[in-house]
Parts: C-alpha cells; sequence; structure tokens
C-alpha cells in the first residue's frame, strides 16, 4: 500500500465496509474518532479489503496487491490489537475483519494496554453505543442474536422430565472444549474508566475452542487449566453474576459472567428495551405467591430488572407486606434469583416453546444476515472461496426461514438457485 493521499476517506469507508456486517455500525463522529485512534489510516485501507470470513493471506496479498511478506507484518501488528482476527500459520494462515462486536470493542478493553487512550476510547464508545439506540438496533435486530443466557444448572428442579441438552449447560461447555482462557471483562474494564464499574471481579471474562487460541495467541487472555476455567465460573455464581454463552451449539467460543449494571447486552434489555438483546433460555422464572416474604432479594439480583416489588392482597389480620411480580415472557432464564432466594418461593420451569440455538456459528451468522437484510453483502463478498457446502448450510437455513423473509433475503442475489430452494420449501405439503 502506497501513501495514503485522503486518509479521511479511508475512515469513512472502512466505517462503510464495517456497516456491511451482519452486526452493522451505523456512522458516528464518536465512532469515526475510534477508528481514527484504533487505526492508522493504512491499517484502514488494508483493513476494509478484508472480509468477515477467513481469507488465506496470500490470497487477500493477491487482491491488494501487496508482497505476501508486508502484509504477513502488518496483519500481526492488526491482530496485536485486535482488529483482525487470524489463525493459522505460514502459508496456511488466514485472516477476517473484527466486527465491533463481538470484536475490536472486547479486544480493546480486554486486557490493561497503556499504549492506548483507554479513558478516551471508553468515552467514545459508551457515547457511540448509548448516546441514541442506533447501534444497539443495528447489533441486536431481530431474533437470532451473538449471545443466549445459560441457566444455572443447579436452579433446575429435580426429577423434572425435561431434558436439559450438553450445549444448554455451561459445565459441559467448559468440560467438552480443546481449549479455555480467561481474559478482563471489558464490560466492566470499560466502565472503570468511566468511574461506573461495579466491586465485582473483572478476571472471568472465558474463551473456548478456537475463540481461546486466538486470544491466547495475541496475548488478550491467559491459557487456563479445565479446573480453572469451572473455578472461575463456580466464583463468578456466588457473585451474583450471570451466565451468556456463545448462541451456538457446537464450537463455543465464549462464556460471559455478566451483572446487569455494566455488560454491554444486558443494557441493550435493561437501559435500551430492547428484550430479545439476549436470546432465553429453555427455562424461565415461576414465582409462589405463598411462599414469598417480600424480602426484595430477588429484584436485587436480576440482571435486566424483571423483577418488582409490589403489594400483596392483604389478609385479614395480617399487616400489610410486598410480593416479588416477574415479567415471565422476558424471563433470561439465567436462574440468579433462585439462588437468591432464601425463601424457596422461586423455581425455573420449562418453556411452552424450545428457544432457536443455530448449530454452528456459520448457521448463526447466516440466519443473522437472513433476519437483518444483510445475506447478499455476506456472499457476495465470500462466495469466492466457498463450497457447495457452504451454500448447503445457507439453503438449509432458508428452509427454516418464514417465506417472506426468506424471498427478501435471496431476491438481491438474483439467483434461481436460492430462489428455487425457498419456493421448494415453501410448496404445501
Amino acid at each position: 500500500m502506497g501513501h495514503i493521499i485522503n486518509p479521511d476517506k479511508e475512515y469513512r469507508l472502512l466505517q462503510q465496509r464495517l456497516d456491511r456486517n451482519v452486526t452493522g455500525a451505523p456512522d458516528s463522529p464518536h465512532f469515526m474518532e475510534i477508528l481514527k485512534i484504533l487505526f492508522s489510516p493504512e491499517d484502514a485501507a488494508i483493513a476494509r479489503q478484508i472480509p468477515t470470513r477467513f481469507i488465506p493471506l496470500e490470497r487477500l496479498a493477491k487482491k491488494l496487491g501487496m508482497e505476501t511478506a508486508r502484509l504477513d507484518d502488518r496483519v500481526t501488528a492488526m491482530a496485536l490489537r485486535g482488529l483482525v482476527i487470524d489463525i493459522g500459520r505460514g502459508s496456511r494462515r488466514r485472516v477476517s475483519l473484527a466486527p465491533v462486536v463481538i470484536g475490536f470493542f472486547e479486544y480493546t478493553f480486554m486486557r490493561a494496554d497503556d499504549t492506548l487512550p483507554l479513558k478516551e476510547l471508553a468515552r467514545l464508545f459508551d457515547a457511540y453505543m448509548h448516546g441514541d439506540d442506533r447501534f444497539a438496533r443495528s447489533v441486536f435486530a431481530e431474533r437470532t442474536q451473538i449471545g443466549r443466557s445459560l441457566v444455572r444448572e443447579e436452579a433446575l428442579p429435580e426429577g423434572d422430565h425435561t431434558e436439559i441438552l450438553d450445549w444448554e449447560r455451561a459445565s459441559w461447555l467448559i468440560e467438552s472444549s480443546r481449549a479455555a482462557s480467561v481474559s478482563i471483562c471489558a464490560c466492566r474494564h470499560k466502565a472503570s474508566h468511566l468511574g461506573k464499574a461495579c466491586d465485582r471481579p473483572r478476571e472471568n471474562c472465558i474463551a473456548l475452542n478456537m475463540g481461546a487460541e486466538i486470544l491466547v495467541k495475541n496475548g488478550f487472555a491467559r491459557p487456563v487449566s479445565t479446573a480453572e476455567a469451572m473455578r472461575i465460573l463456580e466464583q463468578s455464581k456466588e457473585r451474583g453474576l450471570a451466565q451468556t454463552g456463545d448462541n451456538v451449539q457446537k464450537g463455543a467460543a465464549y462464556i460471559c459472567n455478566c451483572c446487569g449494571c455494566c455488560c454491554e447486552m444486558m443494557k441493550a434489555v435493561r437501559v435500551m428495551g430492547l428484550r430479545n438483546a439476549i436470546v432465553t433460555s429453555n427455562w424461565t422464572v415461576e414465582i409462589d405467591e405463598a411462599k414469598c416474604k417480600g424480602c426484595g432479594r430477588c429484584a436485587g439480583l436480576c440482571p435486566v430488572d424483571l423483577i418488582d416489588m409490589v403489594p400483596a392482597a392483604p389478609e385479614e389480620g395480617q399487616k400489610p407486606r410486598m410480593k416479588a411480580r416477574h415479567e415471565g415472557e422476558f424471563c433470561l432464564g439465567c436462574g440468579v434469583c433462585f439462588t437468591g432466594c432464601k425463601s424457596g418461593a422461586i423455581r425455573m420451569r420449562p418453556r411452552p416453546r424450545r428457544v432457536f440455538t443455530p448449530e454452528t456459528t456459520f448457521d448463526k451468522i447466516i440466519a443473522m444476515a437472513i433476519e437483518r437484510g444483510r445475506l447478499a453483502n455476506l456472499v457476495f463478498e465470500g462466495h469466492e472461496h466457498w463450497g457447495w457446502r457452504a451454500f448447503g448450510r445457507i439453503a438449509a437455513v432458508l428452509e427454516n426461514t418464514p417465506p417472506a423473509r426468506a424471498l427478501t433475503a435471496v431476491e438481491p442475489l438474483r439467483s434461481a438457485f436460492f430462489e428455487a430452494v425457498v419456493r421448494r420449501a415453501k410448496r404445501p405439503v
């Protein structure tokens, strides 16, 4: 890449490139300032041409007209700052552009990096994420989300015949992973620079499998054993933190231990009113009013403020008292309130319908792209190195998508193949 003549143009193009991701990145003066702090003009010129699907480094070098060795150095520098994601080594190295979330926002605050103006970045990210609701609505639109709530296994009733599947259990996600790591909670770290952080532990963001390997390689996390990861999980539960995991059945990349005050996903639910920002577990809370003592502990523990204390119906000869009332439809099903209730008034019950969880990360991204009207962006960006298996996975997701949404998703592709898939899937039996 030669000398950048118009750096502002490169940042504008990078913002537009990031906004084409499935989670988006709406334009904002605050976001442009963030990009200018994190990316040099030369980095922005490279990053805006990197797809979100992994691309071999040699192929990217050819696309950019750069020597592979020189690009390798630039990619390494950006990966160490969390601006791109890289896997493999040497001739097998592949790279993708990190989205804003889960991406370079988290990587920026996952470690105490004194080379960055973290206080200024915290202010800018907070203004971008919460100054208005455009970013939150871009990230958390529709049904399929980045993260899902993980129910506390100890909160489930003994002898209940409702099956809890392996991938619904945080313990199984950790015990079955091939690698695990722990890093600083980005949300609590960011909040600390704004003087708003709670007193919960900060080093408890657990990464798994490929997610752990990438973070450890680039210095964002330290590797931990299965036993230590399980200890961190249990300690987080003891501090009243809710578990939010990668919204996939296979190859989960992370388990966050979240508080309602700092977690950006929780704040999207609690503050921005986006009730679907975190996919619920397959359980919800049920409160036995007869057992409720009105202590209010459950209301204080709920990370998304869905439990209120209201006056109980007066009983003859008894003093007025309060009782807990719960908004069941939007309950995350995390079970935090259950473990905090000392009177046995709270139990977890199965939801009437099971919640949809994508099988793989690829399925999740495709479902999100279809729902958000971004399938064409994803396909046109990645089709050069996608095989028929990838297109088959897209077709499978389309077949489980409502007809109107599926047809809207494939229309920009002008693809006879995808249109035929949708017509066949929606044909009356």
